[in-house]
């Protein structure tokens, strides 16, 4: 009977090895040194003022891009971002934002469904619409911005572990 709780042991100290091995492999953080917890877009669009000029780790889809004579505007419905700051398409919207790029930017490259995460600086609101309804959107001047793959968020790690049940003759 020892035999069996020492085996028992090992393939729990295995198992706790490797789930702790596949916690080590987590996605850093795509913009280091952000900050963890920013304000929505919809609750900077209520009092724009109390955010003017903070920076802000922002990550959603893309739904539109509209060049300007000096600037280029990406429309984006937000998602909340997991620990990687990659947008969680499982937790509801919060709300839209428009990110602002210096220069003329190839619409293509950022076509509407595309995913992107964005560091950048809130300077201020522009009211516009969605549907019949007048609608706020945060400005997001970009400072640094991560277009995700084009088949995200079906891009996942592929790690899979199984346990089994095995029957020992001596």
């Amino acid at each position: 009977m020892p035999r069996l709780l020492s085996r028992s042991g090992s393939r729990l100290a295995l198992l706790a090895a490797l789930l702790s091995a596949l916690a080590g492999c987590a996605s850093p953080p795509v913009f280091k040194n952000a900050s963890p917890a920013d304000p929505p877009p919809a609750e900077v669009a209520l009092a724009p003022e109390r955010y003017h000029g903070i920076e802000v780790v922002w990550a959603g889809k893309i739904l539109g891009t509209r060049n300007l004579a000096d600037t280029t505007e990406v429309q984006v419905i937000a998602y909340p971002t997991d620990a990687s700051q990659r947008p969680d398409q499982s937790a509801p919207t919060q709300g839209r934002f428009i990110v602002v790029l210096p220069g003329y930017v190839e619409p293509l490259d950022f076509p509407a469904g595309r995913f992107l995460t964005v560091r950048g600086q809130l300077q201020g609101t522009r009211v516009g619409s969605v549907d019949a309804h007048d609608y706020v959107y945060p400005l997001l001047q970009e400072g640094d911005l991560h277009l995700w793959p084009v088949n995200f968020p079906n891009e996942r790690a592929r790690v899979r572990f199984g346990l089994g049940v095995g029957v020992g003759l001596h």
